[in-house]
């Protein structure tokens, strides 16, 4: 089988979608399958192109084995709305060459958001004479408009009809959780053109290690029981009511360590709260690469897993669990719906509510209070679940699945 994967981000960068799509990529070439990848310059998140890439518009390169299309893109992560309207499609634009560089194809899965690269991807499926899965990681412009990100009333009704047309135009549908393949099928999406395409993670990387002294000495969390949160500090992460949770259990549990791993918009908040409630027990440990993070998990008793009380989270599944419970990490997860269901149906975490300062505070006193038996049993349920239901392995034994599978529409349109 033939792959374009056609995303607007890819590494060097991190984060969920760049993940994703490496260790999909990767798996599938693992297999035999032809794979290019058609993405953006390097330039998220601090919008700055790195050296090596700066001043191209176009650039093939070999990335650990796996076929990598890069053109231009106007980076502009913190400027005002317009400014990253422009930053989208200018992509969405320059990855047309990209398209005319890159071999014949069988299927063009197209990364949302942004959703305006959907665009490309139909486009590109029509040139190419492939098959167009559209792969939507968050349903857009809805999610933006709850977040309050969007407000043009006469910008989101273009944009409400370019999703119209995209999810009626696709193939498939690959949802990255349940509440996102639920959307499209109730919008009208035949049930079996929609297939699940989760977060994942890479299980033989992310396992059980013995504790890193020397992460432990440099953060002090000798003697401490741990709880990490390890991802992007942002508004979406409600990260304001962690601090004030461990402002509620710092004097009755001594021996609890907050450490927050990572950087972003809402940094500087953050620390001025710390400062405030005078937190002796919170350490901002800063960024670490990738590959780092699985000592980090090493120290880790617990893992935060943290969300705004917004409706359109209860369909979430946060990335950052996967790794988290691969390491046999139980998971404390302020929020509700999808993935609070699987932590409980599993027994690999706990609940607390989302924005709920004392809910999450006495979501902690619990979890150090747990006897030891109870703990091993988590860590063990987490490891087999991530083994079991999360591993590229699996979730790409899924989409195979899924893009050889024949049915009505796909015979109509071959």
């Amino acid at each position: 089988m033939r792959v374009i994967y056609l995303c607007q981000h890819f590494p060097p960068e991190t984060g969920a979608p760049q993940i994703r799509v490496y260790e999909v990529s990767k798996e599938l070439i693992n297999r035999g399958h032809q794979v290019e990848v058609l993405t953006a310059f390097p330039h998220h998140p601090h919008g700055i192109i790195p050296e090596g890439y700066k001043g191209r518009f176009y650039m093939f390169e070999n990335w650990d084995g796996i076929p990598v299309h890069r053109s231009w893109i106007y980076p502009s992560p913190k400027g005002s709305f317009w400014k990253r309207l422009a930053s989208y499609f200018s992509f969405t634009f320059s990855a047309f060459y990209s398209l005319a560089k890159a071999k014949p194809t069988d299927v063009i899965i197209c990364n949302s958001p942004p959703l305006f690269l959907g665009i490309t991807g139909w486009l590109g499926a029509k040139l190419k004479r492939a098959k167009f899965v559209f792969n939507v990681a968050d349903i857009w412009p809805e999610s933006a408009v709850e977040l309050g990100l969007v407000k043009n009333k006469t910008f989101i009704k273009l944009a409400e009809g370019l999703e119209t047309f995209l999810y009626r135009s696709s193939w498939k549908i690959a949802g990255a959780t349940e509440g996102i393949c639920s959307y499209y099928v109730k919008k009208g999406k035949p049930e079996e053109d929609v297939f699940l395409l989760p977060n994942g993670v890479n299980t033989d990387y992310f396992k059980p290690l013995e504790k890193d002294r020397e992460i432990i000495k440099k953060a002090g969390l000798e003697g401490k029981k741990v709880f990490t949160y390890a991802g992007n500090f942002g508004y979406a992460q409600g990260l304001d009511s962690v601090l004030q949770a461990a402002a509620l259990v710092k004097d009755s549990h001594p021996n609890v360590h907050f450490l927050f791993v990572g950087d972003g918009q809402e940094k500087d908040k953050l620390l001025a709260i710390k400062e405030d409630l005078q937190l002796t027990n919170v350490t901002f440990y800063g960024s670490v690469p990738l590959d780092e993070m699985p000592k980090i998990f090493s120290v880790s008793d617990f893992s935060i897993v943290s969300l705004r009380n917004i409706d359109l989270f209860k369909g979430a599944r946060p990335s950052k669990i996967f790794p988290a419970i691969s390491t046999g990490t139980p998971v404390l997860y302020c929020g509700v719906g999808e993935s609070a269901e699987i932590l409980n149906e599993y027994s690999c975490g706990k609940i607390a509510p989302p924005e709920n300062p004392e809910g999450i505070a006495e979501g902690v006193r619990e979890l150090a209070s747990m006897p030891p038996e109870k703990y091993e049993e988590m860590c063990q349920n987490g490891r087999k679940l991530a083994i079991d239901q999360y591993s590229w392995k699996r979730i790409v034994d899924d989409l195979v699945h899924h893009l050889k599978g024949e049915n009505k529409k796909e015979r109509s349109m071959g």
